[in-house]
């Protein structure tokens, strides 16, 4: 049997932070799909907890010699936003990630899926800082995201309008009252995996 990979890139969103392993989007994604019928591996994961989109980027040339997963999840950006970085620099340094994400994926733009940016400014963690601000600069980034990904014919799933809807509620939220619970990373993980069948059957 032929077993399918997956690379996951990000953050402390991807990493799962404040849940254990098992509850991590790729995680769920993947007991999905396998599920499905997919034999996939475990994900490999290169993410941690406060990287930017240039510290992941420096973080690949030192983790991975593979280049031939079958799929690729980026989510990244939100450290950007957080460290008051513009758009500008954040859409040139995400479309350097796509076109490598594409290269891990044996050059198969149409196995790249790259997940929005939640908004943590709906989290208790921001109480009193300016969530419009906040918010703002993530539809900002968001927007020039989903733009790029149309360019290179990725496809976007966007998370951020449910997460927006239950993300400030507990059975929603780690315990940090930041990154979110297992339960709603099950939600990204459904359209993750949908995705990715649905590209997987029709390759």
């Amino acid at each position: 049997m032929n077993f399918y990979t997956y690379l996951a890139l990000g953050d402390s969103y991807t990493i799962g932070e404040g849940v254990t392993l098992a509850e991590s989007f790729p995680y769920q994604a993947v007991q999905l799909l396998r599920r499905m019928g997919f034999p996939f591996c475990a994900p490999e994961i290169v993410a941690a907890t406060g990287w930017t989109t240039d510290e992941l980027d420096a973080a690949l040339n030192d983790r991975l010699t593979n280049s031939n997963y079958t799929v690729v999840t980026l989510l990244a950006g939100v450290n950007n936003q957080y460290r008051g970085r513009s758009v500008e620099d954040y859409a040139a340094q995400f479309e350097h990630l796509l076109k490598r994400s594409i290269e891990f994926a044996a050059g198969n733009a149409s196995h790249v899926f790259v997940l929005s940016i939640p908004d943590w400014s709906i989290t208790p963690f921001a109480a009193g800082r300016d969530i419009v601000k906040i918010s703002g600069e993530i539809d900002a980034y968001n927007a020039a995201n989903e733009h790029i990904c149309g360019l290179y014919n990725v496809k976007y799933i966007n998370i951020t309008p449910e997460q927006r809807v239950n993300g400030a509620n507990e059975d929603f939220l780690a315990a940090d009252k930041l990154h979110p619970s297992g339960r709603e990373y099950a939600k990204w993980a459904e359209k993750a995996a949908q995705s990715v069948a649905t590209a997987l059957i029709t390759k």
